[in-house]
């Protein structure tokens, strides 16, 4: 399978009975479950276009905070504050109302350290400190409460799960780190991972990825020593900030069961359901058997190939949800991926700027893990028919 002749690859036509029934594994964007679209175009046609400060909204809106505290097991005096804007809206956010001088941030790919870069660009915050790992590892965060007291950090931040590289880390207090506050972005971990949500004090995340649902949202489970925070930094001086990034005003409108300005009304809905879903089914242990034969299957398959690799050396730091599968010089991922996508397999091609020849494939709840073993399958079949690539 060689870049010179991507054309007669991308015209290979796979056998239908080969294909998964849903051809959907992107990363984020993911997969909507078809029930919800449903459920969206029948239920939700007498919320759409209505007041989202009325009734029919507030009560979706109290639905989903309660949902969710349900499925992460949030202990008491735990909150879940929603707003606009995304996870990358909340680092914005979290640097106004959850820092308070200085934040330790586990760096290791694009989008844990895109935080970093938030904390570093704020001009009434120290300078942070970032404790890197190469892309395919990750920091272990039981390893530096100590540093983080030493340095004076009072917040702590990394992701549970690295979309770029397919690596997951548990959500720990780390040991010795005195009051500091535990950040995590699970923005493509949460309905996925395991999580003992005591364990931090802002677990917060975007709903396109394990939820099914569109961007342009961020909910957060709040600890009592989170929303203190934000209550001792609302209005500190030299920290002027716009309403929209307030998080004071976001949790003052989440008891509300509102927004602080006009939220989506699609997006609550697909997540209403797709939580009512993950509850219906089992709950989060329910999600993450899903997950876990997903990856399983997914792994187990790159370990037996003689062409492909788990990009991820260490098991134990593999996620459940993103899997990264590196290939062997003779197969060209990208005219793989192409040839998967024009036979309706779509998504799988790797984090851009990772730059690596392999595939990244989804395996949030919502994708049968029939669908992943039928994927295996499809890429097995196109590198048998094309000569080039085979190993």
């Amino acid at each position: 399978m060689t870049p010179s002749s991507p054309t007669a690859e991308t015209q290979l036509t796979l056998p239908d009975e080969l294909k998964p029934a849903d051809g959907r594994f992107g990363c984020g964007p993911s997969k909507v479950r078809p029930q919800a679209l449903a459920a969206l175009v029948g239920d939700g046609a007498a919320v759409i276009g209505t007041s989202h400060r009325q009734k029919p909204v507030k009560s979706l809106v109290g639905e989903i905070r309660a949902g969710l505290r349900e499925l992460f097991g949030a202990p008491d005096g735990y909150e879940v504050a929603l707003g606009n804007g995304g996870a990358t809206a909340f680092w914005d956010a979290a640097a106004f109302g959850l820092i308070r001088q200085r934040s330790l941030h586990l760096a290791f790919g694009e989008f844990s350290q895109k935080f970093a870069t938030v904390s570093k660009g704020a001009p009434f915050l120290g300078e942070p400190v970032v404790v890197s790992a190469e892309p395919g590892d990750v920091p272990d965060p039981a390893s530096i409460g100590a540093q983080a007291a030493q340095d004076g950090a009072d917040a702590i931040a990394w992701a549970h799960n690295e979309t770029s590289t397919g690596v997951m880390v548990d959500v720990r207090r780390p040991e010795g780190a005195g009051d500091a506050l535990v950040l995590v972005d699970g923005t493509s971990g949460a309905g996925g991972l395991p999580l003992d949500a005591s364990q931090a004090d802002a677990y917060y995340f975007a709903p396109q990825k394990a939820f099914g649902a569109d961007g342009g949202l961020w909910l957060a489970a709040l600890s009592p020593a989170a929303v203190e925070r934000i209550e001792q930094l609302d209005g500190a001086a030299g920290r002027w900030q716009p309403a929209f990034l307030s998080l004071q005003t976001a949790v003052e409108n989440s008891r509300k069961n509102q927004t602080y300005n006009t939220p989506a009304l699609a997006t609550l809905l697909l997540l209403a359901d797709q939580i009512e879903w993950m509850l219906a089914g089992g709950g989060l242990d329910w999600c993450i058997q899903r997950t876990a034969a997903s990856s399983g299957h997914l792994y187990g398959w790159a370990e037996a190939s003689d062409f492909a690799t788990p990009f991820v050396a260490d098991a134990a730091k593999r996620s459940l949800v993103v899997g990264t599968i590196d290939f062997a010089d003779s197969v060209d991922a990208a005219v793989l991926a192409a040839t998967l996508r024009a036979n309706g397999i779509v998504d799988v091609e790797p984090y851009r700027k990772l730059g690596r020849n392999q595939l990244r494939v989804g395996m949030f709840p919502a994708v049968e893990p029939a669908d992943i073993e039928a994927l295996t399958s499809c890429i097995d079949w196109v590198i048998e028919n094309v000569p080039e690539a085979t190993p």
